[in-house]
């Protein structure tokens, strides 16, 4: 009899784990990324930076409207929500509550770069001026020659594709420092957007960076790696926190602002207004996408038992996904030493 309730128990003790271990592999094997928020920067009234003729807001629509079709082929199970569709404003604190909303796992903003054009002076010649000195009777006059210079501008020649991150203290610094073996916008006269130095969104900031932080810098690096691949000059992932790229912070999700270009530059504001230089950009912010929900979504190794001691499952190391550049850590803390806190 005791023998017979020995091995009943001990049944019900197998039956426990192994319920277990099918809840786990079950965790394990459910996507993480099942939603991706598509932002194209500016709209309607906010037309963005300016080219020769065509805006910031009309390029990065019809990006975003590209990268949204080529986001529904590849992921076909996964829910892509746009912000805008068509030429509307939203301001940022909206775009971040669409995204949240919509209980987005993922937020890619697409935006267009602008450089300021380039001053130049040239003397030309001087001219002769009159002034007086001295008052009443000592007052006298005198003459001296000036310079006299043409001031002009010329359209400024940078170009290349930059990603941006959010980072709680530090300002337009290159991301890095978290690209180990783990798995781990500027726009304008917008309102309602907390002000970064109060204790509040301090303190919100530097949970985000701690919660979000390294995944948006691997996709971020996945995004410029794959822009170098279709010969775009990458100018490397970056950090910063003024009110442009607030939205990313206010997005409870890994968040990146892609800078696809400079409208400033003539040659990349037609590559950008193109079918072909559009198709281009979304296939290869596509590819990153995937490659990374890929790697977040790959299955996490479980004990024999399925028992995880109720510890928090660990992200299996991935060798061979790391991007082939790895600059120089600097975290939004601002310290090294935070690193490993992150």
């Amino acid at each position: 009899m005791h023998l017979r309730v020995v091995f009943k128990a001990g049944l019900i003790i197998l039956a426990l784990q192994f319920s277990q271990y099918l809840q786990a592999q079950t965790r394990a094997m459910a996507p993480k990324i099942k939603t991706i928020i598509v932002d194209a920067g500016h709209g309607g009234t906010d037309v963005g930076a300016r080219g020769r003729y065509s805006t910031e807001a009309q390029i990065t629509l019809q990006i975003a409207l590209k990268l949204e079709e080529k986001l529904k082929e590849q992921l076909p199970e996964t829910r892509i929500v746009m912000t805008r569709k068509t030429d509307i404003f939203h301001n940022v604190r909206e775009k971040a509550n669409i995204a949240n909303s919509n209980g987005g796992d993922l937020f890619v903003c697409v935006h267009v770069n602008a450089a300021p054009p380039i001053k130049h002076r040239e003397l030309v010649n001087y001219k002769t001026v009159t002034y007086y000195t001295g008052k009443g009777k000592s007052r006298k006059k005198k003459t001296k020659k000036v310079p006299v210079y043409r001031n002009w501008t010329t359209p400024n020649p940078r170009y290349g594709t930059s990603t941006y991150v959010f980072a709680a203290d530090r300002i337009d610094e290159k991301a890095s420092g978290i690209l180990d073996d783990e798995r781990f916008e500027s726009e304008s006269e917008v309102v309602d957007v907390p002000d970064p130095q109060s204790p509040e969104a301090m303190i919100k900031a530097r949970l985000w960076s701690q919660k979000f932080f390294k995944s948006s810098v691997r996709l971020a690096s996945m995004i410029e790696n794959e822009f170098t691949q279709i010969g775009r000059k990458s100018l490397g992932v970056l950090q910063r926190n003024e009110k442009g790229i607030w939205v990313l912070q206010a997005t409870n999700m890994p968040a990146v602002l892609i800078e696809t270009g400079f409208i400033t530059n003539q040659d990349e504001e037609d590559f950008l207004n193109s079918e072909k230089g559009q198709h281009e950009m979304a296939d290869a912010i596509t590819k990153a996408v995937v490659s990374y929900k890929n790697l977040v979504d790959a299955p996490r190794p479980i004990g024999a038992t399925g028992m995880n001691n109720n510890k928090k499952e660990a992200p299996e190391p991935q060798r061979g996904t790391q991007p082939a550049a790895k600059p120089e850590a600097i975290m939004p803390s601002g310290t090294k030493k935070a690193a490993a806190k992150l």
